[in-house]
Formats: C-alpha cells, sequence, structure tokens
C-alpha cells in the first residue's frame, strides 16, 4: 500500500527554518517563522497564563473528556473577546477546535457539506495554509485582487471588482485584522463596502481572525469582524489564541458559525459537533481551559491585556524603526508602508532573487514572497536589515 505514496512537496517555512539553523554566520536573522519572539529572540509565556496554569494545576480534579464542542465557557469567553455584544448570543454555534489551523479545516469541512459547489474567494496573497487545506478538501478557490505591488496597500478597487464576479452561495474569506502575509488593511469604510457586496450577492463571509490585539487594540482589531458578523446573513469565523495568548504548542482555538435566524442555530451546532467527531472527536482543552481562566477573572485579564499592549506597542516601535531607518538611508520614503502595516507581517514587494541574495549575502531568512516576520527583530537587527534591504537593491 504505502509504495503508491507520492512525494508531497516540501513546507517551505520549514524548510526556511532548517537552512536558517544549519547557517553557521553568528550574525544572521530569522524573519521567517511567524512566531512572535521578543528582543532577546524568545518566544515567552505570557504572565497570566503560567499564573492560570498554576491555577488549573492546583484545581482542576479530572481530566475528563469535556464535551464534542468542548467547555462551554471557553466558547462564551471566546465569543466574548471577538464579538462582544455585536451578535446575539442565540445566533451563534461554536466549537473548540486545535488551533486557528483546525478552526480553517473544520470551516472548509462546512462548507463543503453545506454546499459542494461553493467556490472559496481567497485574496491574492493569503496564508498558505489556506490554500493548501482547500485543494486538499477538493474546494475549488478564486482568488480575488488585494495586495498593491506598488503601493504596498490594498488594490481595493480591484478587490471590489474581484468579489463582485462572485456567485450566490460563494464563500469569500478574509483576514479580521493583521492581514497574514502582507500587513495592509481595510479600513471601516472599506470594510463596509466589503458587506455591501456581500449582502448583494448573496454570499457567505469567512472571517480568520488570528491577530486580535497584535494590531491596533484589542477592540480595534475586532471591529471589522464585529461589523462583518452583525451585518451578513451567514458567517464563519475561525479564531486562533496561538498569538495574542502565546500558546502556540496548546492548539488553542474556536470555530463559530452565525444565522441571521436563530432558528438555525441548533442545527450549526450539531453539525459542528458531528464534524468534530469525525475529525477528532474532543478538542483538546488545556489551552482553552487556560484562556477561559485568564478572560473570566478580572486580574489575569488586567494582566493578560498588559503584556499583550507591551507586545503590540514593541512591534509598532519596530516598525517605525525599519521605516525611518530606510528612509535615512535610501533618502526617500518608499518604504514608509512598514510603518503603516499591522501585526508580525510585511510584505516588502521583493522579488524572490533579492531575497535569496538577502539569505547568500547578509544571512537574512525571509519567505521567499518577501514576507518578513517584524517580531524576528530587535533594536539591535533593524539597522542591519536596512542596510541589507538598501545594499541588494530592493
Amino acid at each position: 500500500m504505502f509504495h503508491n505514496l507520492k512525494p508531497q512537496p516540501a513546507d517551505k517555512i520549514l524548510a526556511l527554518m532548517q537552512m536558517y539553523r544549519e547557517d553557521p554566520r553568528d550574525q544572521k536573522i530569522d524573519l521567517g517563522v511567524g512566531v512572535y519572539k521578543n528582543a532577546e529572540g524568545v518566544t515567552p509565556v505570557m504572565r497570566a497564563v503560567k499564573a492560570a496554569e498554576q491555577r488549573i494545576w492546583e484545581e482542576q480534579d479530572t481530566k475528563a473528556y469535556t464535551g464534542l464542542a468542548g467547555d462551554p465557557a471557553y466558547a462564551d469567553a471566546m465569543i466574548g473577546l471577538i464579538l462582544g455584544t455585536a451578535v446575539p448570543r442565540g445566533n451563534i454555534a461554536a466549537v473548540a477546535t486545535p488551533g486557528g489551523t483546525g478552526a480553517c479545516r473544520q470551516a472548509f469541512e462546512l462548507i463543503r457539506m453545506a454546499n459542494p459547489t461553493a467556490r472559496v474567494f481567497v485574496s491574492n496573497p493569503t496564508w498558505p495554509n489556506h490554500l493548501s487545506i482547500l485543494n486538499y478538501l477538493g474546494i475549488e478557490t478564486v482568488p480575488y485582487r488585494y495586495f498593491d505591488g506598488e503601493t504596498r496597500g490594498v488594490d481595493f478597487d480591484g478587490m471590489i471588482e474581484d468579489l463582485n464576479s462572485a456567485n450566490a452561495g460563494d464563500v469569500v474569506l478574509l483576514h479580521g485584522c493583521c492581514h497574514n502575509p502582507t500587513g495592509a488593511n481595510l479600513n471601516l469604510v472599506q470594510w463596509q463596502e466589503v458587506v455591501n457586496v456581500i449582502n448583494a450577492r448573496g454570499l457567505v463571509a469567512m472571517i480568520d481572525i488570528a491577530y486580535q490585539g497584535f494590531g491596533d487594540g484589542l477592540e480595534e482589531d475586532a471591529q471589522a469582524t464585529r461589523l462583518v458578523a452583525s451585518s451578513v446573513k451567514h458567517c464563519l469565523i475561525a479564531a486562533s489564541c496561538s498569538k495574542n495568548f502565546g500558546v502556540y504548542r496548546e492548539r488553542t482555538g474556536l470555530l463559530m458559525a452565525i444565522s441571521a435566524d436563530a432558528g438555525q442555530t441548533r442545527l450549526n451546532q450539531d453539525t459542528l459537533a458531528f464534524l468534530n467527531r469525525q475529525n477528532y472527536s474532543f478538542p483538546p482543552d488545556h489551552g482553552a481551559r487556560v484562556v477561559t481562566t485568564i478572560l473570566t477573572d478580572d486580574a489575569l485579564r488586567a494582566d493578560w491585556q498588559a503584556e499583550l499592549e507591551e507586545v503590540r506597542l514593541s512591534m509598532l516601535g519596530l516598525r517605525q524603526q525599519l521605516a525611518n531607518e530606510l528612509q535615512r538611508l535610501s533618502g526617500s520614503d518608499r518604504f514608509g508602508f512598514i510603518a503603516q502595516h499591522r501585526g508580525m507581517f510585511s510584505r516588502l514587494g521583493a522579488a524572490p532573487e533579492l531575497v535569496e541574495k538577502l539569505r547568500a549575502d547578509h544571512g537574512i531568512y525571509m519567505v521567499g514572497d518577501s514576507r518578513l516576520n517584524i517580531a524576528g527583530l530587535n533594536a539591535s537587527s533593524v539597522p542591519i536589515l536596512a542596510k541589507a534591504i538598501i545594499d541588494v537593491g530592493v
């Protein structure tokens, strides 16, 4: 049987990580892997997470299953964090998932079950796992214009034109905030126009929100998701706690299915639980319990928000420092977009051969499409990166 298996394409980011580890140079910079790192290059355990884990260790008296959908308290806490009061709770079905990737996978499974002919419109570019999973499931994808290679902002006119070619029942996959891989985001006026297109053409909205709190703040980063969820007939939301709680390895995610008709919620909830059963039965609980403990305790939540704000401001500071240094070295403001982008990533818009030159000549590792992880920098490495970018002619 196994001799029929075919080699699968290597994961480009994992391959890049391996190359970085094998590079003997002392002065090398890893801007590829999408993980937050502090100034010391460490992905720390947040203070509130440690405190919550200690409390759970002391108080937890069973490791029994929580249920196919996970602990209801976790769903309630996450719905409150992401949606606030924008959508009545009775209109929301939700299940815990293994990370944001698991939430996306379950959402795509639900789409295929509900409407096998639905196409999924995805931004060009988007997170590679979106396309990988959709292709694996045999769901047709249609790219819509998003990133403007000249301005390094959003090609909004192109985006709207492409979305207006979608058919009723098609799905529009949107990034709730901090677009990955570009860092370029819509403003609220533009988001409202996207909502108008979704409603006018009878489309289904799907939002992947993995970086809430990394952009303009917890509440600000949720505004677009709340606008969409409260304005459309059907909405799917895939959420991740990996970044804003730093619980990457705990695989902590949530999938929501929202219908304007509350009478649909029970069927939605049963279907989500069924899909969990088919894929992994009961979702992991430890990370979800940590998140729930933090979000439902005033002191822990305040400490978590304070540390998350420190993380956000540090990335904004690095963005501004890099933009300023590039302006100084280049004598132009053509890199000002870096300070305007939000989240962990920015896309330089450099050709693949220049990205390779950065690696070969300067030991700077980033994904081939020129996506760089701002959180891979610190105050000392920013000038090194800026000089290398100018030297190779970006």
